[in-house]
């Protein structure tokens, strides 16, 4: 089976710490172990990460660099310690390759005039405050905490696409698309440049995984799956459902709206499903036993 795995950005660091290179490569390992677990099972494995956390610390860090380089910095290094785990991991005959991936966006797309992706470290409602007035950032509310926001167009087309594919013809195990890729725009003369912001992983990789045909398309992150009625005193782990049915609901548009979106336009256009779940339950996704499962039919047994 064909399957892009989608890592997000706090499933590779955990909420609220402080990133150093031991921790992201230690939250790394963990994440090298669920996904050799399927190489194992004899998955084609295609794996793309989200880095909200980590560019938005290169942001603090860094000035004068716009999030397009960040970005790529950001890919830079995820891809190279991911590389290495998984190699650590799940050695025999096996080729990685990380490739900077570039995606073009529309740049009349209305998410510039309406920043909403997180991105960096969890702040207090003050110290949030503090840094918006001190930088011009725009802030959001997400869960308890407030975090930087920025813009996240929509993304129309892979540059690297054919690339990516040579690559799995040659049973490469690719990581692409890291943090949704890096954004930029096409100018008038036909030449393209970056620009200031960062693509919703869950989009873009969504886009891949029907670029290149997948048979199964899993959102990895920090919670069980997508819940109804989440933060109530009556909310429940959604296991399966349709894409008619979870259009009718509503979603953070900063976290699980995206891959909501991103689940259902996948399921709409190849027929394959679309699961969202931990990390830890990787497996469990494909066979259909955990986490939140989105397909045309969800009265087909799983793992037909």
């Amino acid at each position: 089976m064909r399957i892009v795995v989608a890592l997000g950005g706090n499933a590779l660091s955990e909420r609220g710490e402080t990133l150093t290179a031991e921790r992201q490569r230690a939250s790394i390992r963990i994440a090298a172990r669920a996904l050799a677990a399927l190489l194992e099972a004899g998955h084609e494995v295609v794996i793309t990460h989200g880095n909200g956390p980590q560019v938005g610390y290169l942001a603090m860090q860094s000035s004068g660099f716009p999030l397009d380089i960040l970005g790529a910095e950001t890919d830079g290094m995820i891809g190279y310690v991911l590389q290495q785990e998984l190699d650590n991991e799940y050695a025999p005959d096996v080729e990685y390759a990380t490739l900077l991936t570039q995606i073009e966006v529309d740049p009349k797309d209305p998410a510039f005039q309406k920043p909403t992706k997180f991105i960096g470290p969890v702040y207090t409602e003050e110290v949030a405050a503090r840094l918006s007035a001190e930088h011009g950032w725009t802030i959001g509310k997400d869960g308890a905490h407030f975090r930087r926001t920025v813009p996240s167009p929509r993304p129309r087309r892979i540059l690297e696409i054919d690339v990516i594919k040579l690559l799995l013809d040659q049973g490469v195990v690719v990581i692409c698309a890291g943090g949704g890729g890096i954004p930029v725009v096409q100018k008038e003369d036909g030449t393209m440049i970056g620009v200031e912001a960062v693509i919703d992983k869950d989009h873009s990789s969504g886009l891949l995984a029907r670029d290149i045909e997948a048979d199964a398309f899993l959102m990895l992150t920090d919670v069980e799956g997508v819940f109804s009625g989440w933060g109530t005193p009556d909310q429940k782990r959604i296991d399966r459902a349709t894409p008619e049915e979870l259009r009718q609901m509503d979603f953070p548009a900063g976290s699980m709206g995206p891959k909501i979106d991103a689940a259902c336009e996948f399921a709409e256009a190849t027929g394959g499903f679309a699961a969202i779940g931990r990390l830890a339950d990787t497996l469990g996704l494909i066979e259909g036993t955990t986490g939140t499962r989105i397909e045309l039919d969800r009265d087909t047994p799983p793992g037909l």
